[in-house]
Parts: C-alpha cells; structure tokens; sequence
C-alpha cells in the first residue's frame, strides 16, 4: 500500500501527485481494470455539471492530476465519475458499533489482486476550505474509507445498480462527508440532498458516539441510526432496509456477501463483549467467512481498517487480515 500525504489547494494536491507518478512512469490510465468506453465517457460529461456545482473542488483536483500525468482529464474524468455507478464493482464489508466505553469503525477492503499494489492511503490536509482527512482507496482522488479530523468515520460497501443516473457515485460521496461534515447528523442530511449516481451502503460513526447505516440509489435514501436505539450498523453489498431490497439485482457475483452479511448478524448476536479485540477477530474471519477468499480467483481482501473514535486511534491491516497483522497508524491526529 502506497502512503501519500496532500497539501495545498485541491489543484495543487492533484498536481503534484499526477507528477510524482508520472516521474516514476506511473501512468494512472495504463492500470484501469475495466475498459474505457465511449458510454464512460458520455456518462462522465453528463456528470461534470452536478461536479461542478456540489463539488468544485474536486473537479479541480481532478484537473490538477491530469495535468500532473499529461493526459486528457475529459479521459480521467470518464473513469472517475463513471466507477461503482456502472459495474464491476460488488464488494466489502462494514460495520459500527457504539457502547458506553467504545466507538468503532471497522471495514474489510475486497477487491482485485493484480492491482493490490496501487492501493493508496492517504492524509489529506488542504487549505481550501475543507476538513482534513485521513482515507483508504483503491480509486485514487476517491475514496473507501476514512476519518476526518472532526471524528466523523465513513465506509463504503458498493452495491451492484439496477440502474444509473447523473450524480455522485459511492467513492466521491464518501469523500465529500469526510470534507464537509462534522458528524453523522450532518452527514445523513447531506446524503438526502446531494445528486446520487451509484448504489451503495455507508457505515457511519462519530466520536460523539452516533452510528447509522445509509442505504441508496439514484431512487432513494433510507437510514438506520442509533437514535433508533440501534447501537450496531453492518453492511455488505446487498441492500437489507426494507424499503431498498426493491433494488438488489439477483444473478450476479457480489463476492459472498449474503455470506459475509450472516456472519456479521451472527457475530453480533452471538457477542456481548464488543470491543476492540472482538473487531480484529471479526474481520480476520474467525466468526465465519468475511476474507477467507481463494486468491487464485483473482479476490482478496486487501486491507482492513478499525477506526477507534472514542481514543482516536487508527488500526489498520496492508493486506488481507488473517495473514497481516494490524498496526496502528498514529500519523493522523483527530
């Protein structure tokens, strides 16, 4: 896992991380995993305006590094914009839970193991006017999981669409609370404004020791949160809120996740003492399946994270859990 700390405007980030890569031959366009189709392209233009309006910043940056690479940003864009709205895109797993003593985030990072090595984690403090972050991607400027310095904690958990429409997609959305939300209540209220693109699942916690679950579409938003007397969130790449299993698709590979989605609800209900020990165990596998993939199919899980929000720590997993141990990571303070 590369490690990469951005300061600056959100231009100047971009920039200067397009041509570092650059300088050490690091084409980002020669290490996308699907096609880049003339329909990427019309989506990511169809895009650019909601971008432009809820995000500019972003748009920036995303000038910033295709300007660092020397490529057309039109082409970057096109990629960007168009992940986890039009597939592949189905996996990991997520979960929060809060207690008296205890506020945690965990999230197991799934995804393809002939590009594990350009998976990024990042520090983000830009003087443009946003909160700064620390962030977990697969995706460059996007990203899958994080905390901002006001203690909120966001993961993803894509979900495969039924269908797409102009907007953010998953790893942009996330981005865009750690920037811009202190909590979590500032972060639901967000989520129920903002032009959705992809199907997804966002596990949010805060110090404060609010947790919710978000599920939605380009259709609908719908949350579950503590408030509720819910003091577990968990998530995979399937929608379990009543009102959006409408929208699951069926027939498709989602990597396991009503596997790893039983072995999350039996985790929790099996376990009373929740805790920090309990969440290492639970994302290294030894309650059930959750990264016990066969690498030989090209899946892994290729990192995992544990955000501890009540001491401000980080634990944090390069790999797959079950062989690499976590670490804590103390380079960013919140």
């Amino acid at each position: 896992m590369y490690h990469a700390h951005f300061r600056g405007t959100h231009y100047e980030a971009g920039y200067r991380w397009g041509s570092l890569l650059l300088k050490h031959k690091n084409i980002i366009l020669e290490n996308i995993p699907f096609p880049i189709t003339q329909d990427r392209i019309d989506y990511a233009l169809s895009c650019l305006p909601l971008y432009e309006k809820y995000y500019p910043e972003i748009v920036e940056e995303i000038k910033g590094l295709a300007d660092g690479q020397q490529c057309d940003v039109c082409i970057l864009q096109a990629v960007l914009f168009s992940m986890y709205s039009m597939p592949p895109a189905c996996n990991c797993s997520c979960f929060a839970f809060a207690n008296n003593h205890e506020v945690l985030l965990g999230r197991n990072s799934d995804f393809l193991t002939e590009i594990e090595k350009l998976n990024l984690n990042v520090i983000y403090k830009l003087t443009d006017g946003t909160y700064s972050f620390t962030a977990n991607t697969t995706a460059f400027v996007e990203m899958e999981d994080g905390v901002n310095e006001q203690g909120l904690a966001v993961g993803l958990t894509s979900v495969y669409p039924i269908q797409y429409k102009p907007g953010f997609n998953a790893g942009l959305l996330l981005r865009y609370l750690l920037e811009k939300c202190k909590n979590v209540m500032e972060a639901v209220s967000c989520l129920h404004q903002l032009p959705i693109a992809s199907a997804q699942t966002l596990t949010l916690a805060d110090s404060s020791g609010e947790i919710a679950l978000v599920e939605c579409n380009a259709e609908r938003v719908e949350a579950k949160t503590s408030s509720n007397g819910q003091p577990v969130v968990y998530a995979t790449n399937t929608f379990h809120l009543a009102k959006m299993e409408e929208y699951n698709s069926t027939g498709i590979d989602t990597w396991f996740a009503e596997t790893r989605y039983q072995t999350l609800t039996s985790a929790f209900q099996d376990h009373r003492n929740l805790g920090l020990t309990f969440a290492k165990k639970l994302l290294c596998g030894e309650y059930g399946f959750l990264c016990q993939y066969d690498r030989n199919t090209g899946k892994d899980t290729v990192w995992s994270v544990i955000y501890d929000l009540k001491q401000h720590k980080i634990y944090r997993s390069e790999g797959n859990p079950k062989r690499c141990r976590f670490k804590e990571d103390g380079r960013f303070h919140f």
